[in-house]
């Protein structure tokens, strides 16, 4: 395979931090790498670095002879006066581009609702952010780099980038090279075959394999590495407990023995940093949660060229205390209008949504601008506003300490709001909803700006919180990990329920759900249903019909175990209040739902345990 680009011994270092110290690495014919590491490692730093448009301190940057190199950063800019086409065909003539199948594909897989002669600056983000990408891919560079390209693109948008840069650097014999900073984990695993960490220390540790193998290895060298650190530490206890030793009269060791323990001393290797996203407790949540009842909302025209859309068309939708609800959907079809409802931000045009008496909501906003308002303030004093000190698993902690337990250094703690970085930003934001110890917890993409091992942070967070969960995110691997049901928005007016996940979303996508009025309507009427002409039972499950059972399968036993745990907890409390006739009456009412819930859930486990097989 041809040579394409490599860094030779490369070096930077920003303010008084060292980013890369001595780094060489290349990229082959056929490389497909995903480039992961905490936020303000120097991952997009690596990338400019690697497409020339900044210098490293130290090495050298080289590129084979009439290797083309195009990068996707991470802010898309539009000039005045410049139209879609303008950006993502430059002068060509259609006829010079219109016949070529490959250009026809990027076409339809980001353009397809776009009007190329429109002007660039009055896009969204997420068109915005297509178009970019369109440009890039039309141009078919031999490197291709990209920066967060999954950011603003929908659950469909994505699948398709990653189906696309799959086929086209993938295929044997392929001449180019992809390299991809990406929190999307799926993403990672669907495009990548090898992973580059940048640690932030200078170093970068390669991988083979997508994001699974790179988790996997990882826990690897850090088995290794604790073996090590166990028999250094056994030599150490042994070198210092000789120290200790000898006749007290003798003023001084045999100085190898102290070069000896300084050398095992200096080994030490400095820690990685950590993160911690801290359980809080969570109020008690009643029966009754939030009940969007005959909803409907519609969004005015803006300009005179514009129609009056209804994104909510009678929709009644219940939430009970523990449910976890994935939401995905098309870009417009009302996703972040259906959590400003839930949080009460908006009120709905008819219908009403009924709150339970005991809900408390907090809501993480995609732009965080609720941090704003405290942009002049510390981290630290943002959180003890909101709260001088929270009890966490039976200790209390001030301020400082649920900061550093969130990943902020000293430093960074006591930095201005307004400086933080995105990331930042979003964990410090989600942790001061935390300390109010809602019930109810809205997440609108809340894994926007997270590096990945904050996102996995996260979900061990999300995995005990005992409240009801809604998740607006285009993350498939966040939402199969975090939620026990989903649902989608198809523009339609409706929210539908997606048995089997993302998987049934983009099928039904493909079969033209939400296209359009009528075959939103015609595909919606059986979405999974088998064909009349063939019986179910001489077809057999559908491999697709499978996976959703299994997932099913799997949704059920996450409920059927937090059940279990509910019924001990209120066995424990029926014993201690033994003698309160009303609290045990209470109790044993809420035994009795639990009860009548597991029964239905067991029901459903055997029928989705007969189509898994």
């Amino acid at each position: 395979m041809a040579h394409l680009l490599g860094a030779d011994g490369i070096s930077l270092t920003v303010g008084t931090r060292t980013l890369l110290d001595g780094i060489s690495l290349g990229l082959d014919d056929g490389d497909r790498i995903g480039v992961v590491g905490p936020n303000g490692a120097g991952k997009s730093t690596l990338l400019r670095l690697l497409g020339g448009t900044q210098a490293p301190d130290a090495g050298r940057v080289t590129t084979a002879g009439g290797t083309r190199v195009s990068m996707l950063v991470q802010r898309d800019e539009s000039p005045a006066g410049a139209t879609i086409r303008d950006l993502v065909h430059g002068s060509a003539q259609t006829h010079e581009w219109a016949s070529d199948a490959g250009i026809r594909s990027v076409h339809e897989g980001l353009l397809a609702d776009l009007d190329l002669d429109a002007p660039a600056t009055h896009l969204s983000g997420g068109q915005r952010r297509r178009v970019a990408l369109a440009a890039l891919l039309v141009d078919d560079p031999d490197v291709l780099l990209l920066d967060e390209p999954t950011n603003h693109l929908d659950v469909e948008g994505v699948a398709w980038l990653a189906d696309h840069l799959a086929r086209r650097y993938g295929r044997p014999g392929a001449r180019g090279a992809l390299v991809v900073v990406t929190h999307d984990r799926w993403f990672l695993d669907a495009v990548c075959e090898r992973t580059w960490e940048v640690r932030g220390d200078g170093e970068i540790d390669a991988y083979d394999g997508g994001y699974a193998a790179y988790i996997l290895a990882r826990a690897e060298r850090a088995r290794a590495a604790a073996v090590v650190a166990e028999k250094r530490n056994n030599l150490l206890r042994k070198e210092l407990a000789w120290l200790k030793r000898g006749a007290p009269a003798r003023t001084s060791k045999p100085k190898f023995r102290l070069d000896a323990a300084a050398a095992l001393i200096d080994d030490e290797p400095p820690p990685r940093d950590s993160m911690e996203l801290t359980r809080t407790a969570t109020k008690r949540l009643g029966k009754d949660v939030l009940d969007l009842e005959d909803v409907t909302v519609r969004v005015q025209p803006r300009t005179e060229a514009e129609r009056e859309r209804t994104l909510l068309d009678d929709v009644t939708w219940r939430l009970g205390p523990g449910d976890r609800y994935g939401v995905v959907g098309v870009n417009g079809a009302g996703k972040t209008t259906l959590l400003a409802l839930l949080a009460g931000r908006r009120q709905p045009d008819e219908g009403r949504v009924r709150r339970g008496k005991t809900v408390v909501v907090a809501e993480l906003t995609q732009d965080v601008a609720e941090l704003d308002d405290v942009g002049h303030l510390k981290p630290v004093e943002v959180l003890e506003r909101e709260q001088g000190t929270v009890v966490v698993d039976g200790k209390e902690l001030t301020a400082g300490q649920l900061t550093e337990k969130l990943g902020f250094t000293r430093d960074r703690a006591h930095t201005a709001v307004r400086e933080l970085s995105g990331g930042e930003r979003r964990r410090l934001q989600l942790l001061r909803l935390l300390v109010a110890e809602p019930n109810v917890l809205l997440l609108d993409e809340p894994t926007n700006d997270l590096d990945t091992d904050t996102l996995a942070a996260l979900e061990d967070l999300l995995d005990g919180y005992p409240g009801t969960l809604i998740v607006v995110s285009h993350d498939r691997y966040l939402l199969e990990r975090v939620a026990d049901r989903q649902v989608a928005l198809f523009g339609d007016g409706s929210i539908r329920d997606l048995p089997g996940g993302v998987e049934q979303y983009l099928r039904m996508r493909a079969d033209g759900v939400g296209a359009s009025g009528d075959a939103s309507t015609a595909a919606a009427a059986a979405p999974t249903a088998a064909p009349a002409a063939v019986p179910a039972e001489a077809a057999g499950p559908t491999p697709a019909e499978v996976r959703a059972a299994k997932k099913e399968i799997a949704r059920i036993e996450r409920r059927l175990q937090r059940i279990s745990e509910a019924e001990a907890k209120l066995h424990a409390k029926m014993a201690e209040q033994a003698t309160d006739h009303a609290a045990v009456t209470a109790l044993n009412e809420e035994l009795r739902a639990l009860s009548t819930e597991k029964e239905s859930l067991e029901e459903q486990w055997m029928l989705a345990a007969d189509v898994a097989g």
